[in-house]
């Protein structure tokens, strides 16, 4: 094998170009059984973040179902999900142009089932003894009111809606016992986010579709329930953490049982709707998935007995199971296979993967495998994350030099670190940085008390585990301390905007579609989000101190470090006056600053030459704040106030 070449870091050449990652990459999601055929979405980024449907025949035949320029797409909740159901071939999706919902059969052309606007639709069931379909509608025809969530009964043949259930800020997982007799669906209402407080109720369908003794089974102010299902022989399970973590629990003979007590989430923080962690082969055999220390496990468990036994699997991301008899299908990825909609034999547990969310051959040489870091953080407490090191086959720093680290922290913020393969992490790796993905104090996947953590701190917490996070790998002699930097995006860009502003630790940091002024989120943002920042931060107007306080847009003063921010045109979660305010404010103050501003894009960005430019124009910004020359040409940026 030849020699390495040497070079600083950040210099290195990487296969792992933007060009490629956005060709050669879709996104994958909600997958779906229908007889022997499975479903899945792919949002295709050189098709302009196009969502289409695609359907898998048992005799493995691949095929598109959506026709362009339909956009299988939901804006419920702004983040969507459950775009779509699926019942004997007959498809019924919304699509994003006009948020209607339409009805396909085969190859054949959609036809809109729903015609009136300002209307949205999501998590829609098949109710196939009365000919309708169930969902959850977002009603905006009231201009200048919050918008007003019901499910809804829409009959197939008319397209008529009747509003079945109502009274609540928002509702999720409308699901039918076997026989069409009971409705079980989740409910909660403002401050309260579905990761905080929900309640599961049932209702007796009556012979003209409404429903009669409706009633609450479980959940409240403090229990977070996750998907509601009924078995085959019609028991309702659900998932709660009311022990701490998200268990699996049943309703039989009027009580709540326990499945499985574990310090395990068997549950996710519901930002979309249609996910699932666990799913029916049989009435005996459960396939549920968790996860544990940072890393996703599948297991089998007989409701019965309560025997369970794990499935080894080659992956630790696993997410949206589905399952019929002898099968399971879900979305599965590891640090050395990307995201895949994967097909399980339940007989002898052999994986055949069906779609792969790219279909790269890269070597081995130029991917860094993930290794899971705790570190000591404020008050005695103990934060996680993944930590990359520099990795690539052709090449070697100088043996005195440390790499620049890329400090990454994620959305939501109620969002985890991934584990599997993530090209855009291996584009900076393999160019020879660093770089730690954060689970900081208010993440899932650790247990209730660790996602509260962040209830009342947000904006110190979560930067107080980013700060700790990079000085311990500092300390540790794994990074340079004279080039950390930090990035993230949607709340991740709050973190991130926080940490830049009120610490000293960061040398520079981007912010996509990131919160730079708390005040301006609670006054401007969609229903969903209106009321999260009670509990992250508190009561507004009555602390607006605290909003203010913690306002990385009031404090530029304190801000000595170059900044660069990308901004979706259309973003409605965090406008774009969010970040054209701190641009200013930058710029004002002479310090370094990049604003780039994307037309069309919403919140995150799905059009292929808008990723490209975001992972482009952050290397170039880091290559010139730091000074280390590219390996190659990149499209150069506006960079104000750069010193010569």
């Amino acid at each position: 094998m030849p020699d390495k070449k040497m070079a600083p870091y950040g210099s290195w050449k990487s296969p792992i170009t933007s060009d490629l990652i956005v060709a050669g990459t879709v996104g994958l999601g909600q997958v779906r059984l229908d007889g022997e055929a499975v479903y899945w979405i792919e949002q295709r980024p050189t098709e302009g973040g196009r969502n289409v449907i695609v359907r898998r025949t048992p005799a493995g035949t691949i095929a598109d179902l959506t026709p362009a320029p339909f956009n299988a797409r939901t804006r419920v909740h702004e983040y969507g999900g459950g775009v779509y159901a699926v019942r004997d071939g007959a498809l019924y999706f919304s699509n994003f142009a006009d948020q209607r919902l339409y009805r396909q059969t085969g190859a054949a052309e959609p036809t809109p089932l729903t015609t009136a606007d300002g209307l949205r639709y999501a998590d829609a069931i098949v109710d196939t003894q009365r000919s309708r379909l169930i969902c959850v509608r977002e009603d905006h025809r009231r201009a200048g009111q919050e918008a007003v969530n019901t499910l809804v009964s829409i009959d197939l043949a008319s397209g008529e809606e009747t509003v079945i259930v109502s009274g609540s800020d928002f509702y999720s997982n409308p699901r039918l016992n076997p026989d069409g007799t009971q409705l079980a669906w989740l409910s909660w209402n403002h401050p309260r986010m579905p990761w905080d407080g929900t309640e599961l109720w049932v209702g007796t369908v009556r012979s003209d579709g409404f429903l009669a003794e409706v009633r609450r089974v479980a959940g409240g102010d403090a229990e977070s329930i996750f998907q509601p299902e009924w078995s085959p022989l019609g028991i309702l399970y659900f998932v709660s953490d009311r022990s701490g973590w998200w268990n699996l629990y049943r309703v039989r003979n009027g009580s709540i049982e326990a499945l499985w007590e574990k310090t395990a989430d068997f549950g996710q923080p519901q930002w979309m709707f249609g996910m699932a962690t666990y799913a029916f082969a049989s009435a005996n055999r459960i396939l549920c998935t968790y996860a544990e220390n940072g890393t996703w496990h599948m297991a089998s468990l007989d409701p019965g007995t309560r025997q369970c036994g794990t499935i080894a699997l080659p992956y630790t991301e696993v997410s949206g199971v589905h399952a019929s008899a002898g099968r399971a299908v879900f979305l599965a990825g590891s640090p050395s296979a990307p995201p895949a909609v994967v097909q399980l034999d339940l007989e002898t547990h052999a994986c055949t993967v069906l779609r792969q969310s790219s279909q790269l051959d890269l070597d081995p040489g130029y991917l860094s495998a993930p290794q899971a870091v705790a570190f000591p953080t404020e008050h005695d407490r103990t934060a996680y994350g993944l930590f990359y090191p520099p990795t690539n086959a052709d090449y070697v720093a100088p043996q005195e030099e440390r790499p620049p680290l890329v400090v990454k922290s994620h959305g939501g913020p109620t969002s985890a670190a991934q584990t599997a393969l993530d090209l855009r992490i291996q584009y900076w790796t393999s160019r020879g940085f660093a770089v730690l993905d954060v689970n900081y104090g208010g993440s899932s996947g650790y247990g209730r008390a660790y996602r509260q953590r962040l209830n009342g701190h947000w904006g110190i917490v979560d930067v107080d585990d980013c700060v700790n996070g990079a000085n311990y790998l500092v300390a540790r002699g794994e990074v340079d301390a004279e080039r950390l930097t930090i990035t993230g995006g949607s709340a991740g860009g709050y973190t991130t905007l926080c940490a830049l502003t009120f610490r000293n630790t960061f040398r520079a940091g981007a912010s996509h579609y990131g919160i730079s002024d708390l005040e301006a989120l609670a006054r401007d943002t969609h229903k969903f989000e209106s009321r999260y920042p009670d509990n992250l931060v508190g009561p507004y107007p009555e602390r607006r101190d605290v909003y203010q306080a913690r306002s990385p847009v009031h404090f530029t003063q304190q801000l000595s470090c170059p900044l660069i921010v990308f901004q979706g045109a259309e973003d409605k979660i965090v406008p774009p006056n969010q970040a054209e305010l701190m641009v200013a404010a930058l710029r004002a103050k002479g310090l370094p600053v990049a604003y780039v501003l994307f037309a069309g894009e919403q919140h995150g960005f799905r059009k292929a030459e808008n990723i490209k430019r975001a992972l482009d124009g952050e290397l170039y910004f880091y290559s010139r704040i730091f000074g280390f020359p590219l390996a190659e040409a990149v499209e150069p940026l506006t960079i104000e106030n750069l010193p010569d």
